[in-house]
């Protein structure tokens, strides 16, 4: 393809030369363009500003470029929200791409647990449905009909509609329709997490099959040892941008690495915080007790020397008065009780 022939960017082409490689992504960028909620504010309001949503842009992919061959199984890996599935995405021409070209070789498949059938036909009427939609010919699905449901271990469910299927079942009957043809570039998003182990391991070899029939694969997913089992080739995707691109066990090791460098940095930091916290509730127990004894201190000295001062005299004073002579004890005798209303007392005693 000449220069000047070159579409422009943003543009998904399929390429018709058998001879070039299965999928080029020339400087891919993909944004997204997102509502949000905005925070109420008093100068907002005043302002006449009453909305309460605002636009916001996402920078899925940044600038991604690579090249793979026809018969390449490659790996994609990266954290949750670093571009992996919006990767697919462009590549299948699913979403549209801001800046850079996508051109591949045929209609690529993708295949994840989130592709959805219709949940109120039965496995039966999906099978021809969901190929089709596919791009897989009603002769191809009519001969190995029998073949999808058995590998989707759906045989006693056939006739049942969707709906009632477990997440698990559903999954393997979008995987045993994706792959009753064999397409040129095959992408999928997650697909191998799901199922028990015996159906993990018959779709493993079914991949491989497909690689050995000169078919071309995109696998996402979080388990490593299935980007090992299956892919030769692996890209590695952080925040959009492509960090690594290499053979698979190098690029797994290097990112393992990386897992564990902000693994250790998580724990670092919460045992930082962790500490923060105890040696502030520390001083402010520390401090609580101190302000505690300078205040009833005082006050608890107060009220015995308070309470002393005041009963010691009294209760000295009352034996004083009743045993002895007024002199013995050094002190002055009880003066005489003054005379009530109800009960006068003696009349006074002349000289």
């Amino acid at each position: 393809m000449s220069k000047a022939s070159l579409p422009p960017p943003g543009v998904r082409t399929v390429l018709a030369d058998p001879h070039l490689p299965a999928v080029v992504a020339d400087r891919v960028t993909v944004d997204y363009r997102i509502h949000v909620e905005r925070r109420r504010s008093l100068q907002r309001l005043l302002a006449g500003d009453l909305r309460e949503r605002e636009m916001r842009r996402i920078h899925a992919l940044k600038g991604v470029s690579f090249t793979v061959g026809i018969g390449e199984a490659v790996g994609i890996i990266g954290h949750n929200g670093s571009g992996k599935s919006s990767l697919l995405r462009a590549i299948g021409g699913l979403v549209p791409v801001t800046s850079g070209r996508v051109r591949v070789r045929s209609t690529p498949v993708l295949l994840g647990v989130r592709a959805a059938l219709e949940p109120d036909l039965s496995a039966r009427q999906n099978v021809f449905l969901g190929g089709t939609a596919l791009r897989v010919p009603r002769t191809v699905l009519t001969e190995r009909f029998d073949d999808i449901i058995e590998f989707a271990d759906a045989e006693e469910f056939v006739d049942v509609p969707l709906r009632a299927f477990s997440s698990g079942m559903r999954a393997k009957l979008q995987f045993a329709i994706a792959t009753a043809a064999t397409p040129d570039i095959l992408m999928i998003d997650e697909a191998l997490s799901v199922g028990d182990a015996e159906f993990k391991e018959r779709s493993d070899a079914r991949i491989k099959e497909m690689i050995a029939e000169a078919g071309t694969v995109f696998l996402v997913s979080h388990a490593m040892r299935s980007i090992l089992d299956v892919c030769d080739r692996v890209l590695w995707i952080d925040h959009g941008e492509l960090v690594a691109d290499g053979p698979a066990e190098a690029v797994v090791e290097a990112y393992r690495a990386h897992v564990d460098r902000r693994r250790q940095a998580r724990r670092a930091r919460k045992a930082a915080k962790a500490t923060k916290a105890i040696g502030t509730s520390g001083a402010t127990e520390a401090a609580e007790p101190a302000g505690a004894t300078g205040t009833s201190g005082p006050t608890e000295a107060a009220e015995p020397a308070g309470a002393t001062g005041t009963s010691g005299p009294t209760e000295a004073a009352e034996p004083a008065g009743t045993t002895g002579p007024a002199g013995a004890s050094g002190s002055p005798p009880d003066p005489p009780t003054p005379p009530t209303e109800s009960e006068p007392g003696p009349p006074p005693t002349l000289p």
